[in-house]
C-alpha cells in the first residue's frame, strides 16, 4: 500500500512505497537468458551529410559519406595505390578504385555461412577482416577471415590468403582453422612477419583452459605455423599456439606505433569492455574477472567486488559497455590536435540498440587514461571499423543492413 501526503498548496508531494519497488520497471522480457533490447533508438537511417562537429580539443571537424547503402561494411585496407578494399559480411570483397565503388566484387573468394547482424559472441560474421601481407608490394598477398562452411550442418572460422592481380585472388590456400572455436575472427599481421588471431571464450573450459584454443590470442607465422618463441611451446597440456589467455571476445587489434605492442578491444558482458596490451603468456581473467555485470544483473567477477586480482588488467575499460569494435593509434598530421590518441568504435552503449558512437582516448607516456571524448553517437550508427587511411584521415566503416563508408577530416 502507497501513502500520499501532499501540502494543500501544492508545491510537496511525499510517497512512501512498498519496499518491493512494484512500481518500477523491473520485470523486463527475456531471451536466452539475456534482456530483450528496446528498439526506440534503432534502426533510423544515415542522413545524407557531410557532418560537421565542434570537438572537445578545439578542432572542428568534417564527416563526409563516401558510401553509403552498402549491406554490413565491416573491415578496411588500403592499397599501395590508395585504392581502398573493403569486406562485406555477407560474404563479398569490394574494392574502391580511384574513389569510386567498382560495382563487381573481387573473385576468387572463398563462399562462406553469414546470419546476419551479430555481435562477438556465438555470431556467424561471414566474411570478417581483410588485411595485406607487409611484403605485400612483392608478394601481393591479401589475408582474409570468414566463417567457413564445413557440411550442412557445420561451420567454423577460418583464414585464408591469396596472391591479388587486380581483379581477383588467386592461389587461395587456407592458413587458419578450427572446428572448436566458433564465433568473430579477428586478426592482423605485424611487420615481422606474425599472423594474430583472436577467437571467443564462450566458457571457463575454453577461456582458462591452455588446452583448448577459445578465448585465446594465437600467434602464428604468416604461413600458419608456430613460432619457436611462442610463450606456451614445449609446454606439456598447452598449445603451443596461445600467446595470452582469459579473453571473451576480442574485436580489434593495433599494434603501438612506438612500442610496438600489440593492444586489443575486448568486449565485455553489460559493461566491462576493455582496452588492453598483448604480454606474452599472461591471463586476462575471464569468465574470473570483469569490470562488467552478467545480463540478468549481477556482476560477472566471482569475488565479492569487480577485481583483476591475480590476473592483467586493462589499460582503459567502459562501463557502461560501449560494446567495443575496431580499434586505431591515429599518427597523422590532417588531425593534428588527435595525434596519438586511440580511437574506438562501438556498435551500441549501455545495451541500447541505436547508440553506437566512436571514443576518442588520451593516454599519458604510462598508458594512464587521461580524458577520452565521444563522437559520431547523434549519427545512431553501429560503428564496426575504424582506420587511419594513407591520406591522413580516419575512416569508419558502419555495421547496418544500409551501411556506409565515413570519412573524418577537418573543417579548412
Amino acid at each position: 500500500m502507497t501513502i500520499s501526503l501532499k501540502h494543500l498548496a501544492g508545491t510537496a508531494l511525499l510517497c512512501i512505497a512498498p519496499t518491493g519497488l512494484s512500481w518500477a520497471q523491473q520485470a523486463v522480457p527475456f531471451a536466452s537468458g539475456v534482456p530483450v533490447a528496446p528498439t526506440g533508438l534503432a534502426d533510423q537511417p544515415l542522413p545524407p551529410g557531410p557532418f560537421t562537429y565542434k570537438t572537445g580539443e578545439g578542432m572542428d571537424i568534417r564527416v563526409s559519406v563516401l558510401l553509403r547503402d552498402i549491406e554490413y561494411p565491416h573491415a578496411m585496407t588500403w592499397l599501395p595505390n590508395g585504392d581502398m578494399l573493403f569486406t562485406q559480411r555477407r560474404g563479398l570483397l569490394r574494392i574502391v578504385r580511384g574513389g569510386k565503388l567498382d560495382p563487381k566484387p573481387i573473385g576468387g573468394t572463398p563462399d562462406s555461412f553469414y546470419a546476419g547482424q551479430s555481435g562477438g559472441l556465438g555470431a556467424v560474421h561471414g566474411y570478417m577482416n581483410v588485411v595485406l601481407h607487409p611484403q605485400f608490394a612483392q608478394n601481393k598477398l591479401v589475408y582474409l577471415s570468414y566463417t567457413k562452411k564445413v557440411d550442412a550442418k557445420t561451420n567454423a572460422p577460418a583464414i585464408i590468403r591469396g596472391r591479388f592481380d587486380g581483379d581477383k585472388l588467386v592461389d587461395v590456400k587456407e592458413v587458419f582453422s578450427s572446428n572448436t572455436v566458433r564465433g568473430a575472427l579477428p586478426f592482423t599481421l605485424t611487420a615481422d612477419g606474425m599472423l594474430w588471431i583472436a577467437t571467443a571464450g564462450f566458457t571457463y573450459d575454453e577461456a582458462q583452459d591452455a588446452n583448448a584454443l577459445g578465448g585465446k590470442v594465437l600467434r602464428l607465422k604468416d604461413d600458419g605455423s608456430i613460432p619457436a618463441d611462442n610463450p606456451f611451446v614445449g609446454k606439456a597440456g598447452m598449445r603451443p599456439e596461445i600467446y595470452t589467455m582469459g579473453h571473451r571476445s576480442i574485436l580489434g587489434f593495433a599494434q603501438h606505433p612506438q612500442t610496438h605492442e600489440m593492444w586489443i578491444t575486448e568486449m565485455g558482458p553489460n559493461g566491462g569492455d576493455e582496452l588492453n596490451v598483448l604480454k606474452p603468456g599472461r591471463n586476462y581473467g575471464w569468465p574470473l574477472v570483469s569490470l562488467g555485470r552478467t545480463y540478468p544483473g549481477p556482476w560477472q567477477a566471482k569475488v565479492n567486488e569487480p577485481t583483476h586480482a591475480g590476473f592483467e588488467p586493462p589499460v582503459v575499460y567502459w562501463t557502461p559497455s560501449i560494446s567495443v569494435t575496431g580499434i586505431a593509434f591515429y599518427t597523422g598530421d590532417k588531425l593534428a590536435k588527435w595525434k596519438g590518441d586511440i580511437f574506438v568504435g562501438g556498435v551500441r552503449t549501455g545495451e541500447i540498440p541505436g547508440t553506437g558512437r566512436l571514443d576518442r582516448v588520451l593516454l599519458n607516456e604510462k598508458n594512464e587514461e587521461l580524458r577520452r571524448e565521444t563522437l559520431l553517437a547523434d549519427l545512431h550508427q553501429r560503428i564496426r571499423d575504424v582506420r587511419q587511411g594513407p591520406d591522413g584521415l580516419i575512416y569508419i566503416a558502419t555495421d547496418e543492413p544500409k551501411g556506409a563508408i565515413l570519412r573524418i577530416e577537418p573543417v579548412k
